[in-house]
């Protein structure tokens, strides 16, 4: 309950709602009080006109005047304050959901190597929807039901302290009830989520890779992998619902009990002349409504675990260490003067792990210095390290031991934000967002220009294609890119990466995966991108290879060779391997070829 009443006193611009909801709930409170009242009045004229002994009928009439007044109040009370409740549910639920996705964005690389988009996302709608409903009921339900309940035991005490002190009981005993089943019930709620989550991370997947799964035929498999999740999710609310129940049964019971001794005492007392019939009849009522949130409190408390599952997802996201100088929360800085002295990216005996072993590193004793202007590219086999090298250039992870410095500054003091200023990137796989080509090219750049538009577009060699498409620009291109083809969406990347115009290129070789014919549109567009650019590119294809200045060959994460493609050629190392093997038709060669991520 902690967690729900942190997040609730963080969100500090809903706090005139709180106010307001507080005081409505007291003003329902008043209202629905002051009815058994007026019906004990009420009662007791009736029978004193019965008997004979007095009463006029107007009376009788004002007081159902009165009834009028004091409903018709409540009813606008009580729907101001659920308006407010609403209100105050939705923007608690706008501001969680803000905060949630801000701290996704401060989140270093590393977490998202270890979860599924899918399974933050269900994390996400889940656990804010459970404390917003929770919330929601509270305020506009319950809250105004428990201030009633302590004005009750207020009247209840002044007209019979045994009544009081059995209408104490009935809260602390529900409560005591309750928390006997509340661990075991947390423990289901838990299980059922890890289901939940599995299956709604791997739908993700599955949809973002509906043509593999075509492609495969493994709709049936992947169908009863979905539904084994959510089938042994029904098993475990079977054994919750089961055992809810039962204890809810036990709690009802006891309740029923102590209820039955209140109704004893009202009826006995009033035989024995202690109360008038209007006041018996008023006590029944106030019992009544004492009765209600208890009533209600089985559906309250299940409410109350699930938010309580939920508040504790939220802030185990929420308390996940930011990645360091992230640039939502690194405070402004002078921009970083690069100088020209110094090379452009230093390795200074660097190591590199993804786990927090010695014998895990990726990369080991990694010295390296690139100048400025130079064109590099980092030759080695399937994950030996050429990637993570310039993820570590880039901030996307720290370095375990040793120092990486870019223009003299060490990486670890200049801000992220500015220092990815400073790169520009093309993936293998080009990423690219659902919306418009413009929004993609422009994507992280202000105020782009038509003009700006169609030069990076011509010099990455996309202008083509984009003016044959009837909205040009403004064509919408689908989720990820989709309704273009793969030599489309790398251009677009190099058009994306020319309009940033950063000084460092990385090159996670775009051409590898494509046809002839638009392997050479694009590589006409990186041509021109990596032109006066220091570009680091992770090799794949031997013809881009020859083209460097310097080759750097990796070997079970350490430097093996550097040097130019003449001089390494006659070595007898990696590349000199790779330059062999080429165009051979041999089993054994190809697979050799396949090894260092070489495709032609």
């Amino acid at each position: 309950m902690r967690s729900i009443i942190k997040i609730m006193a963080t969100a500090k611009q809903l706090w005139p709602l709180y106010l307001g909801i507080v005081i409505g709930a007291i003003a329902i409170a008043v209202t629905s009080l002051m009815t058994p009242f007026v019906i004990a009045r009420a009662t007791d004229t009736v029978v004193g006109i019965v008997e004979g002994r007095g009463g006029a009928v107007s009376t009788l009439i004002w007081l159902a005047v009165a009834l009028l007044v004091i409903n018709l109040a409540n009813s606008a009370i009580s729907n101001l304050t659920g308006f407010w409740g609403d209100l105050m549910a939705t923007r608690l639920r706008v501001i969680l959901s803000q905060r949630y996705f801000h701290k996704l964005l401060r989140l270093p690389q590393r977490y998202y190597d270890n979860e599924l988009t899918g399974t933050l996302i269900s994390r996400l709608n889940r656990s804010i929807t459970s404390i917003t409903d929770f919330l929601q009921m509270f305020s506009n339900s319950f809250f105004p039901m428990l201030i009633t309940v302590f004005a009750v035991l207020g009247i209840s005490l002044f007209y019979s302290p045994w009544l009081a002190l059995l209408l104490i009981l009935i809260y602390p005993t529900f409560v005591w009830l309750t928390t006997l089943t509340s661990k075991r019930w947390q423990v289901w709620e838990h299980q059922k989520n890890e289901h939940y989550d599995i299956a709604g991370g791997r739908f993700a997947e599955v949809i973002g890779q509906m043509r593999v799964v075509k492609s495969f035929v493994t709709e049936r498999r992947e169908l009863d992998k979905f539904s084994g999740h959510y089938d042994a999710a029904v098993g475990l609310t079977r054994e919750q619902s089961a055992f809810w129940h039962r204890m809810d049964l036990a709690r009802r019971g006891v309740l029923d009990v102590v209820f039955f001794a209140i109704y004893a005492i009202i009826f006995v007392q009033t035989a024995q002349g202690q109360y008038s019939l209007g006041v018996m009849v008023m006590l029944i009522q106030l019992v009544t409504m004492a009765r209600q949130p208890v009533t209600s409190m089985s559906y309250l408390v299940d409410t109350t675990q699930r938010a309580i599952a939920g508040s504790h997802e939220y802030f185990k996201v929420m308390n996940e260490i930011d990645e360091p100088n992230n640039p939502l929360e690194a405070q402004p800085s002078a921009t970083v003067e690069w100088t020209d002295e110094d090379p452009v990216v230093a390795f200074r005996d660097v190591n590199f792990g993804y786990g927090d072993d010695d014998g895990d590193l990726v990369l080991k004793d990694i010295d390296l210095e690139i100048n400025r202007g130079e064109r590099v590219a980092f030759v080695g086999e399937s994950g030996g390290g050429k990637t993570t090298l310039v993820n570590l250039i880039m901030k996307l992870y720290p370095a375990t031991s040793g120092e990486i410095r870019v223009y003299g500054q060490s990486v670890r003091d200049v801000p992220t934000e500015e220092l990815r200023r400073e790169i520009g990137v093309v993936f293998q796989d080009a990423s690219l967002f659902s919306g418009t080509i413009r929004e993609n090219m422009a994507y992280g750049i202000a105020d782009v220009t038509d003009e700006q538009l169609e030069t990076a577009a011509r010099r990455a060699n996309a202008l083509g294609f984009i003016n044959g498409l009837k909205d040009r620009f403004d064509t919408e291109i689908g989720e990820r890119g989709v309704k273009l083809s793969g030599g489309q969406k790398q251009r677009l990347s190099v058009a994306r990466a020319l309009l940033k115009d950063a000084p460092v290129l990385i090159l996670d070789e775009a051409t590898s995966s494509l046809d002839t014919k638009s392997e050479r549109a694009v590589q006409a567009g990186l041509e021109e991108l990596m032109e006066g650019r220091t570009t680091l590119i992770i090799a794949h294809r031997l013809s881009t290879i020859s083209t460097v200045d310097r080759i750097v060959t990796l070997r079970e994460g350490r430097i093996d060779e550097i040097g130019t493609p003449a001089e390494l050629a006659t070595t007898g190392g990696i590349y000199a391997e790779l330059l062999a093997l080429q165009g051979s038709t041999r089993k054994a060669d190809k697979a050799r070829l396949l090894a260092y991520d070489i495709t032609s």
